[in-house]
């Protein structure tokens, strides 16, 4: 995959970018990661990038000549084609008016050959970039930040460990927290894992097994697949129905997960 990054502040990706995962898959050529400086591609002495906007109103907006100048280069297909899906490209506004940004997001942007992350700053981008440019808008959450930096290196880090061998164990993002499945995925055997299928994670132990007099589940210790399984089962249900009770609505539940509800629920 390849990953462009259009900010002010490329500096700021220095950090992000170099550690962990990213930096691995980057190592590994999984990813390769550009990240181009805005002001490069500005024409007066200032390096101005933003401007007032037009009706008046607070704040500057960022310019649509440097961000159409920036990307003509890099050789993305039209618009049209993006957005048939006639290509394996994106070209990403971070904004907070944009949709908001899911695992299921960042798996589809995973299987993709290139996205490009433009990233907001002060009072927002000209609209044309998003109209004529950009194929869609992602925010990271119903707050805002300054920029979109932050909520670039959040969709990076996102996607890249989602891409083949960046993990080492494929296993480990199936069964991760808003991870969704097919009903064929709550297992039944004698695999003590349990798969996310949209659910938030179960809870993980270490040892020592008692720290401190906090002990560790006994169901954890005895061995016995079957009801391991059952147990974090029961428990990322439990944590789901009190911290985000919302994902509830998209779970497959089996008759197992009815009853244990019901348990929970008194």
């Amino acid at each position: 995959m390849k990953a462009d990054i259009v900010t002010i502040f490329p500096d700021f990706f220095r950090g992000p970018l170099s550690y962990g995962i990213t930096r691995r898959a980057a190592e590994m050529g999984l990813v390769k990661i550009e990240v181009h400086d805005l002001r490069e591609f500005t024409h007066d002495k200032h390096r101005t990038v933003d401007d007032r906007p037009f009706g008046g109103g607070e704040g500057m907006v960022l310019k649509p000549e440097p961000i159409f100048e920036c990307l003509e280069p890099l050789g993305l297909a039209s618009r049209e084609k993006r957005l048939n899906g006639a290509v394996k490209e994106s070209v990403i506004v971070l904004s907070p008016q944009g949709r908001q940004f899911t695992q299921k997001i960042a798996t589809e942007l995973a299987g993709l050959d290139r996205i490009v992350l433009i990233c907001g700053r002060y009072e927002g981008i000209d609209e044309r970039i998003s109209e004529h440019l950009a194929d869609r808008e992602i925010s990271i959450g119903d707050y805002v930040l300054s920029g979109g930096e932050l909520g670039a290196a959040v969709i990076i880090e996102a996607v890249t460990r989602l891409l083949p061998g960046a993990l080492g164990n494929e296993a480990s993002s199936r069964q991760e927290s808003f991870t969704a499945h097919d009903g064929a995925d709550v297992r039944v055997g004698p695999d003590s894992t349990c798969g996310s299928g949209g659910l938030l994670d179960y809870p993980h132990y270490t040892r020592p097994a008692d720290f401190r007099g906090m002990t560790v589940p006994e169901v954890l210790i005895n061995g016995n697949h079957q009801e391991i399984r059952r147990w974090r089962r029961g428990q990322a249900l439990e944590k789901t129905l009190r911290n985000r009770p919302d994902l509830m609505e998209a779970v497959e539940l089996s008759e197992e997960d009815r009853k244990v509800l019901q348990r929970i629920k008194g």
